[in-house]
């Protein structure tokens, strides 16, 4: 696999000093480091190891990654394990995918108050879900899906969502069998009404961001100072609840395979692949994109590197915030058992998929067009060695990298903050 012939790395390196001059106070100590360890990932300052080949006694070096979430350049060994673990998960029915998605109107809020507003979003979005599905007139079922937050878009503006896949039915109340989703009709599998699930989402929302800000939960520093007073805040709320909030449905799956596809497209992506950049020149870069309102069609987009450094931190997660996320059948408390009983009463049993076995390494060989990273590969050199690690190479002092590059202004009152 070819590498891109440019990577968020090179912008940093050289936008990065210019980024730190015109936004530094604004950024988290952490939004900073994830900036220093995507330059960093795969070089001395991370160590790594010395290879020989066991054929021919080529020698190289490979560095360690960043292992930052946030990185481009290393998601895959993290997506692969995950993977394995949700093939076992799989049922052989129907999945769904739905997308929760907050107004616009609240993410300026949001980007003050990322861990509970992102949490919030997970909340509501999990209990709306849970409600209309034990509803009788709905499914009358126990559900269980997973969530995962993206809060971009393709042209890397705030925009956050939450991505759902949901088996197509659910436990009765009782645990004694398994109710399957309803067919519309047209014949197809339906499972929740999306203009129910919009209104609930919007109510569970907005309830929710009133107790937080009852609780003194929220921040509003700059320009949104004014809605630290309740009825500036209220109005906020109003004009948002007047809003048809956005949930929608996409087509269903085709079977458990396709869902596996899908996960390891979105589970562990960042807000850009190094893959989209086509040119940096000048200290501009230009990137791929689809524009979603226009049908989805391939554009491109030139930003100043500043500016494209700016919205790419716009999505750091704050630290220790849980991304992907289990509900109901799928929480992580029973799991196992309540899966267990759901292929019982699908009279399916615990390793196959639509009856059928799948392979252990499938996870592994799901692979996205739009990932960075490289598969081991053969030695380069004699196409039929192996590489084979002899010797461990220790990291450069990271302390005299970090610090002049873009620590070195940094105050202590933000060194830890998580939000900016």
């Amino acid at each position: 696999m070819n590498r891109p012939p440019f990577e968020v790395a090179d912008v940093i390196r050289q936008c990065g000093a210019h980024f730190q001059q015109v936004y530094g106070p604004s950024q988290s100590f952490q939004q900073l480091r994830v900036l220093q360890d995507i330059v960093d990932c795969r070089t001395a300052a991370f160590g790594g190891h010395a290879q020989e080949c066991d054929t021919c006694g080529r020698r190289e070096i490979a560095y360690n990654s960043c292992r930052n979430r946030h990185c481009p350049k290393c998601q895959a060994a993290s997506r692969a394990e995950w993977m394995e673990a949700r093939e076992k998960e799989l049922l052989p029915v129907p999945y769904f995918h739905v997308v929760f998605t907050l107004p616009h109107e609240l993410g300026p809020l949001a980007l003050q108050n990322r861990k509970v507003i992102y949490g919030l979003l997970f909340h509501a979005a999990a209990q709306t879900l849970l409600k209309v599905a034990a509803d009788p007139r709905h499914l009358g079922a126990k559900i269980g899906f997973l969530a995962v937050l993206h809060t971009w878009g393709q042209n890397l503006m705030h925009h956050p969502h939450l991505h759902v896949v949901i088996p197509g039915g659910g436990l009765s109340p009782d645990g004694s069998k398994w109710i399957a989703c309803r067919r519309s009709r047209r014949g197809k599998d339906f499972f929740l009404p999306v203009r129910v699930l919009s209104q609930v989402f919007r109510g569970k929302f907005i309830e929710g961001l009133k107790q937080a800000f009852n609780d003194r939960r929220l921040e509003f520093h700059g320009r949104l100072q004014g809605l630290s007073k309740r009825g500036s805040f209220e109005n906020v709320l109003n004009q948002a609840s007047r809003k048809k909030w956005v949930v929608y449905a996409k087509r269903p799956f085709g079977g458990p395979q396709q869902v596996l596809k899908y996960l390891a497209r979105y589970t562990h992506r960042v807000a850009i692949s190094n893959r989209r950049l086509l040119r940096l020149e000048n200290g501009r870069v230009t990137f791929r994109y689809k524009d979603y309102a226009d049908a989805g069609q391939q554009k491109t987009m030139t930003l100043d590197g500043t500016e494209f450094l700016r919205r790419f931190l716009l999505h750091v997660l704050p630290r220790g915030f849980v991304r992907i996320r289990h509900y109901g059948l799928l929480s992580n408390r029973n799991r196992h058992e309540r899966l267990h009983q759901c292929r019982d009463l699908l009279g399916t049993d615990d390793t196959s998929v639509d009856g059928t076995m799948m392979p252990n390494d499938s996870a592994r060989e799901i692979d996205s067009p739009d990932e960075d990273d490289t598969p081991i590969m053969p030695c380069p050199e004699c196409r039929t060695g192996r590489l084979i690690t002899i010797e461990l190479v220790p990291a450069t002092s990271r302390t005299a990298i970090r610090r002049p590059h873009f620590l070195s202004n940094r105050s202590s009152r933000s060194s830890f903050a998580d939000t900016s």
